[in-house]
């Protein structure tokens, strides 16, 4: 049965999938979707990113390519409530239209609490925001690291503030303080700083400041991603945090080691009042003076106290001077006493002591020395023979035993360069010299040939029996 006939174009499958196409990519080229984010798992091994857009009635497909990714201020996460911005187009191989998202935004001011909340208490529970982690703040930085916007009031402020309390070198880091770069940028900033060293031509900062004014929860969402609070917590510098206006909180105040409710106020908690500290010093100076006058004069008193007790010097050494005065008062006429006591014994001793006396006492001693010394003689020479008689005997052997006899007879001592004895032919080399020793005087020979004692020699003729020396 043959078809019925029809006026109606005939058009193949891609020629409808493109038409569809255009249609729906002219129609919404730009779009606003509110839904749920369902089925993320993750970035794709592409750099893209998949997954659903849904609500309680219908679904549309979504993906984020790689170079869309990066530029995302807040990153998909599963059932989170969102607006995509994007523009809808079509995959023809499946028939299907799906979202090109842009850009993702939460869903109203509780959903972004929402995902502040389920982020503090992830990094909580890695410990991020735990008192023991958190150093105290230098009393008087050196460097004080400033990282907030180059315009505006807030650096104004603390440059003012750090002025009037106590001037202090500033380094300033500028950085954007919203949008989609101001997260990577400010944690940028912090590990920069910590990348400087302290003897390096751009000093490093003693402590830094985050600061930024007041803004809606949207406008510090910068401040609560992760890359900040990490970079933050893992500051080998001190850091304080400033965000926002007293009311406001983000998680960079969690992981900061102290937080300012203005900028204003972390400029007063990063250096003190110089007055104050001159006035306190002054006062510490004070009672310092006061304290020592206070010490001076106890120990005065004390010791008034202790020499009220003591006898006068004068009264120490009164007895020691008399005793003194009265030896001295003695001492010249002992001295007359004595020298005439020694006078007397001299004269009696004078008459005793003429030469004819003393001459008398020598020959009466060499009277009755010289038979002693004649009786001493022969025995003194009998002693000197037997020990000439001893000491020739023992020459003799000497002369005997010498090896100067062997070499009388022909034979001769050899010596090494260190003057030691050469009793073996393998103790030498060839090329080495060596002394001989004859019976009369010394002749230097060199080695050659062969080492010795491996080959005999024959003597040459007329040198008797005595056998080669190698």
């Amino acid at each position: 049965m043959s078809a019925p006939f029809t006026n109606a174009a005939e058009f193949t499958v891609s020629e409808i999938a493109g038409a569809v196409k255009r249609t729906i990519e002219d129609e919404f080229g730009h779009v606003r979707v509110r839904g749920e984010i369902s089925g993320f798992r993750g970035v794709h091994s592409s750099g893209h990113a998949y997954f659903t857009l849904k609500d309680e009635n219908a679904s549309i497909d979504a993906v984020v390519w790689k170079s869309s990714w990066p530029r995302l201020t807040f990153k998909p996460q599963e059932g989170m409530e969102v607006i995509a911005t994007g523009r809808l187009t079509t995959f023809p191989r499946s028939s299907k239209y799906q979202i090109v998202i842009e850009q993702i935004e939460p869903a109203g001011a509780g959903a972004l609490m929402a995902l502040l909340e389920e982020r503090r208490k992830k990094l909580a529970a890695e410990g991020l925001f735990a008192a023991e982690r958190k150093r105290e703040l230098p009393y008087l930085p050196e460097v004080v690291g400033v990282i907030t916007s180059p315009t505006g009031a807030v650096i104004r402020d603390i440059l003012h503030r750090i002025s009037d309390r106590f001037p202090r070198h500033v380094l300033v880091w500028p950085v954007r303080v919203q949008g989609e770069t101001s997260a990577p940028e400010v944690a940028a900033a912090i590990d920069g700083f910590n990348a400087m060293r302290p003897d390096g031509p751009i000093p490093r900062p003693d402590v830094l400041i985050v600061a930024r004014g007041g803004g809606s929860i949207e406008d510090l969402w910068g401040f609560n991603e992760e890359v900040v609070v990490r970079a933050v917590a893992s500051s080998r510098i001190p850091v304080i945090s400033a965000v926002g206006h007293e009311t406001d909180t983000t998680l960079c105040d969690y992981a900061a080691d102290h937080r300012a409710p203005t900028p204003t106020a972390a400029a007063e908690a990063a250096v003190p009042v110089r007055i104050d500290l001159i006035g306190y010093v002054d006062e510490l100076g004070s009672r310092q003076r006061q304290a020592s006058r206070r010490i001076a004069s106890n120990y005065r008193d004390r010791l008034r106290a202790a020499s009220a007790g003591l006898p006068r010097p004068l009264d120490l050494v009164a007895s020691a001077r008399q005793r003194l005065d009265h030896a001295a008062s003695n001492l010249a006429a002992a001295l007359r006493h004595t020298g005439q006591r020694k006078r007397i014994a001299y004269e009696r001793l004078a008459g005793r002591l003429s030469p004819n006396t003393l001459r008398s006492e020598v020959r009466n001693l060499r009277g009755r020395l010289t038979p002693v010394a004649n009786s001493l003689q022969p025995a003194v020479v009998r002693i000197i023979d037997q020990r000439r008689q001893r000491l020739e005997a023992a020459s003799k052997l000497l002369d005997a035993v010498s090896y100067r006899n062997i070499l009388d007879r022909g034979f001769a001592v050899v010596t090494d360069s260190e003057d030691r004895i050469v009793k073996s032919a393998e103790q030498v080399q060839p090329g080495e010299s060596l002394t001989v020793e004859v019976s009369v005087g010394k002749i230097g020979v060199t080695v050659g040939g062969a080492p010795a004692g491996r080959k005999r020699v024959k003597p040459p003729p007329g040198e008797g029996n005595q056998g080669s020396l190698f």
